[in-house]
């Protein structure tokens, strides 16, 4: 017989199945180069404003090698309206020096060799792990930690990595990667972070968030 907790995440994941079979990233790429670039930007960042930012990069910058021959001025000019753009210019062209002399300017397909890279962690790499390399992989972000939590899927993971483990024992592996995207997607669009519209979600029967409010009305 199931857990309780298991048929929650059942009925989360039959839910999503039928109303968003499709879930993809909202970044704009071509190929892992540009999604690394990308994911790198989006840090603390809306992927709206990345996707205004990376034509023109991509454009001067079309490959790592020529990122990589480049100064981390130079990248500036083209990021400095994304959030934090000092640091990131700096990360972009350690990440691609880091492609070029270390894995031929080829983007890794493992995680201990992404996390090598200027610019990647944990979160990072597992993106490129599950949008890039199409591998089960729970990338944990801001709106994946809170509406994880506020369902009540992961409501004693009390950081991210304790979040991405719990996540990843009670999804079936074939929808992790999918899983990540409906998460934040349904916290971009849906499950807001003051204030959640409730009236519009399709999982309230599950939500631990929805049940505590209607108790207290």
């Amino acid at each position: 017989m199931k857990t309780k907790i298991q048929q929650k995440y059942d009925t989360f994941v039959a839910y999503f199945e039928e109303h968003m079979p499709i879930a993809e990233t909202e970044l704009e790429y071509k190929d892992p180069y540009q999604l690394l670039v990308a994911v790198i930007l989006s840090a603390q960042c809306t992927d709206k404003r990345v996707n205004m930012t990376t034509p023109a990069l991509f454009e001067r910058f079309p490959t790592a090698r020529d990122m990589a021959e480049s100064t981390a001025d130079e990248i500036y000019t083209y990021i400095k309206s994304i959030s934090y753009p000092n640091n990131k210019a700096k990360n972009l062209l350690g990440m691609a020096q880091t492609l070029v002399s270390d894995f031929n300017g080829i983007v890794p397909d493992n995680m201990e060799d992404l996390q090598k890279l200027p610019g990647v962690g944990r979160k990072t790499a597992n993106v490129m792990m599950a949008v890039a390399f199409d591998q089960p992989a729970m990338p944990v972000d801001t709106h994946v930690f809170r509406v994880s939590n506020r369902i009540g899927l992961t409501k004693n993971a009390k950081n991210v990595l304790a979040t991405e483990k719990t996540l990843v024992a009670h999804l079936p592996k074939e929808v992790l990667a999918k899983a990540h995207h409906w998460l934040i997607l349904h916290g971009r669009y849906v499950c807001l972070a003051r204030k959640p519209k409730c009236g519009e979600c399709g999982i309230m029967e599950i939500c631990d968030y929805y049940q505590k409010k209607q108790k207290q009305q």
